[in-house]
């Protein structure tokens, strides 16, 4: 596999401060057109959930057999989606990565706000919304407390654990750069900045601080990408409903999650790159090594998905026989196929060097990786679901508007805060990419030597 050399600097650190601190304060006609229309979805969503909460989940198509369909479906999508934050900004730190600098602090706005998103779901999908507090174990004069063989409990720690989590690594890879704003704004903003950048001054002994603090998080941060979502796989696979009960589900759910991650980082930062011009910041090199970190977990896919069916076949198990052909030949043979196309084959087209730096044929892909991702979480909940040990049974879910109206409301949540944050805190990391700046005098005394 060719290796594209990361390109030489050819930016002093001011030039690099100017352009990053600029995008807050310009922008382009495309940008506030998609903002409007995450605003326009979020509120699609809004009033959909409005009348969901008024005529109930009746809405959504839920009915026996089938509890569980588009909104746990998009609630374990979004929770893998934050995977790719992680590892980006903490792994690849660990494994000091220099290409991860350009994109990190997008992932990891992105993996706040796709938490975020995957927060609201399980609200929604428990019926009675207004108590949603009584998944929270906190004392009270009732002695009411949370079943913890509930999954729902399960996702709740998860959730908090890894919002908190993020949330504080976000935070504290900001402040130094939030600083750099703060210095170059003015009014109420230079105020506002200040505050968030809690008096940073440079100094070295802050600089000593905060380089060991951060290596600290980042440590802290690295098991949550195999733990958070092992939590959520075991939601599946601690029960007994033929192609849930799997060992496979936990690795299989967290390479699932880096690649969809990934997968939305493409579609995130393509369009961002051209709309806040960093096109000199943001090169082909850094979109070469996201693509074989894609095709790297696409092709990890590609062998769960394998071993899924040879498993249910081996097995000998007439349940898991008849599951895994009804999601290949059964009436939703739609979904699987899906799945197994976008997720398993268009993956593989990332072997090719021109199509990894290819933005065009990059963004294609990636949207085809988060439409196959979302479809192999349905495929797994609702193919189950709907033919389980009782033949008699045995159901076809129908997704509604309902489902679709809060489907495109989450994405257009998680887009207006992603788009929010991008307009008002540096998106690219001012400091790291400073890093691999020359000081001024080593060009000096190199062009005194020539």
């Amino acid at each position: 596999m060719a290796v594209i050399a990361q390109p030489p600097p050819t930016q002093t650190h001011a030039d690099v401060t100017r352009d990053v601190v600029g995008t807050l304060s310009t922008a382009t006609p495309g940008y506030y057109l998609m903002l409007f229309g995450a605003v326009g979805l979020f509120l699609v969503g809004v009033v959909t959930f409005t009348l969901v909460l008024r005529d109930g989940l009746g809405l959504a198509g839920y009915q026996p057999p089938i509890f569980w369909s588009v909104f746990i479906t998009t609630f374990v999508f979004w929770v893998g989606i934050g995977h790719a934050g992680t590892l980006i900004s903490a792994i690849l730190f660990l494994f000091r990565s220099p290409w991860r600098t350009a994109v990190y602090r997008a992932t990891e706005a992105m993996t706040v706000f796709a938490v975020m998103t995957a927060g609201l779901f399980p609200i929604i999908h428990i019926g009675r919304q207004w108590v949603f507090y009584w998944l929270l174990p906190y004392p009270n004069q009732r002695y009411l407390w949370p079943n913890f063989k509930s999954p729902l409990v399960w996702d709740v720690f998860a959730i908090g654990t890894y919002l908190t989590v993020s949330t504080l690594f976000l935070i504290f890879g900001l402040i130094p750069d939030v600083a750099a704003v703060r210095d170059k704004a003015s009014g109420w903003r230079k105020q506002v900045y200040g505050a968030v950048s809690l008096n940073w001054q440079g100094t070295d002994n802050q600089w000593r601080h905060y380089s060991r603090a951060y290596l600290y998080m980042a440590a802290l941060a690295t098991p949550l990408v195999l733990s958070v979502h092992s939590v959520v796989s075991w939601d599946f696979a601690s029960s007994l409903i033929p192609g849930w009960h799997g060992t496979i589900f936990a690795p299989y759910f967290v390479a699932g999650a880096i690649y969809s991650g990934v997968g939305m980082v493409l579609t995130l930062i393509i369009p961002l790159r051209r709309y806040l011009r960093l096109e000199h910041m943001i090169s082909d090199y850094h979109f070469d090594n996201m693509a074989k970190l894609t095709l790297f977990t696409g092709t990890i896919l590609f062998y769960a998905y394998g071993m899924e069916y040879f498993v249910a076949w081996y097995s000998g198990n007439t349940f898991e026989q008849t599951t895994f052909w009804r999601r290949a030949f059964g009436p939703q043979w739609w979904g699987g196929w899906t799945m197994i196309i976008c997720n398993a084959f268009v993956s593989q087209l990332l072997w090719f060097r021109k199509i990894r730096t290819n933005l065009t044929s990059l963004f294609v892909i990636s949207i085809f990786i988060n439409i196959g991702m979302w479809f192999e979480r349905y495929v797994i909940i609702v193919s189950s679901l709907s033919n389980d040990y009782v033949p008699y049974a045995w159901d076809v879910m129908t997704p509604t508007w309902a489902d679709w109206g809060i489907l495109a409301g989450s994405f257009g949540w998680f887009g207006m805060w992603f788009l929010l944050f991008a307009k008002n805190f540096p998106i690219v990391a001012i400091q790291e990419i400073k890093e691999f700046i020359p000081m001024p005098r080593k060009h000096a005394a190199h062009a005194g030597h020539h």
